[in-house]
């Protein structure tokens, strides 16, 4: 068997300067999936499976600091057990983050140095602009591009009138429209799947990702539910996985997420509510807290029905959340230095 292209897996011209100055003379890999403390990745002689090494988990501060699906890692490919021992994580040039689910303050990887987050949302009873804000807030921090995915528009009797509350609340996103009673819904998403690059679906139980997944990969390879009674989802998708397409490009599977809690986006959160921001530039305060003060613009617009009152009261919850993300004790100071890399990496891609 030959050596794999890794160029097919995403390992671009930076990445491969940052192995190039390793000196321990390891080899690279990209996380395709974990389980239970066990990743399997693929590398140039194929895949394989892989685990931390002692070193390694004895420096990692939090479960940030592991590799997640996604990463490009150095590994030793001598016998350990079978597996590959991971030495270390290359930096991301993005990286899809949340608070992790539960009452502790931690946050989770959900997926990295992915080019495009299709968040996935569907038109049925489970629709809800507000928890697609959220969505977005967190995409745009990632580093990623977002692309809004509407499915099940063949269970939608009000198709523009979803559009058009979708528009208005994520203003530049570019959105699709797919249904799996279409056998060639899929297609419209093939425009933003290309050699090299990565796309993740993101979203929800129910709303359709793997059904998607599935289309792209022309078989089905993974699970899929109907929906309950009452017009939700079912967790099918248990795990985070990477899958490599017959005709380029790589999809990111992610399992449907009952929460999003927000870890310091501060950036997201302006570009996806950069209606507000821009209004907010012409307030007569520069701190302007869009609540009480004199000759609000913002307060103005929605006097005036420029802007949902509704979509306001969503940017201050947003905000004030991020706020207690970032002011909670324990929270990690050092995120922003830790993920430094991704606009510096994409700043050269850039610049290619």
């Amino acid at each position: 068997m030959g050596k794999i292209n890794m160029f097919e897996y995403g390992l671009i011209n930076q990445f491969s300067a940052l192995a190039q100055e390793n000196k321990d003379g390891y080899s690279v890999g990209r996380i395709l999936s974990q389980e239970r403390g066990v990743y399997r990745l693929i590398s140039e002689t194929g895949e394989q499976l892989a685990e931390v090494s002692g070193k390694f988990r004895h420096n990692a501060k939090s479960s940030a600091d592991f590799p997640a699906v996604g990463d490009f890692v150095f590994i030793d490919c001598n016998s350990n057990q079978g597996h590959a021992v991971i030495h270390g994580i290359l930096p991301r040039k993005s990286a899809f983050i949340r608070k992790a689910a539960g009452t502790g303050n931690t946050e989770q990887v959900v997926a990295a140095n992915i080019d495009t987050a299709f968040i996935c949302m569907s038109l049925n009873n489970d629709f809800n602009i507000r928890r697609l804000e959220r969505y977005l807030a967190v995409a745009w921090d990632s580093g990623a591009t977002p692309v809004i995915v509407l499915t099940k528009s063949d269970l939608c009797s009000e198709l523009d009138g979803y559009i058009d509350k979708v528009e208005q609340n994520a203003v530049g996103t570019d959105i699709v429209v797919t249904s799996a009673m279409e056998q060639d819904g899929y297609k419209k998403l093939l425009p933003y799947i290309q050699d090299g690059k990565t796309v993740a679906l993101i979203g929800s139980s129910g709303v359709g990702k793997s059904t998607l997944i599935n289309r792209l990969l022309g078989e089905n390879r993974l699970e899929t539910n109907g929906l309950r009674n009452d017009d939700k989802g079912r967790h099918t998708t248990t795990r985070r996985e990477l899958f490599l397409l017959k005709q380029g490009g790589m999809v990111i599977d992610t399992p449907g997420m009952r929460e999003l809690g927000l870890w310091d986006i501060d950036d997201g959160l302006d570009k996806s509510f950069a209606d507000i921001e821009t209004l907010a530039t012409m307030c007569r305060f520069n701190n302007c807290s869009h609540t009480s003060e004199p000759d609000c613009a913002v307060k103005q617009a929605v006097e005036k029905g420029e802007l949902s009152k509704d979509r306001l009261q969503s940017y201050h919850k947003l905000k004030a959340e991020n706020r207690y993300a970032e002011d909670t004790e324990g929270y990690l100071a050092d995120k922003k230095q830790k993920f430094k890399n991704i606009s510096k990496i994409n700043k050269k891609n850039r610049g290619r």
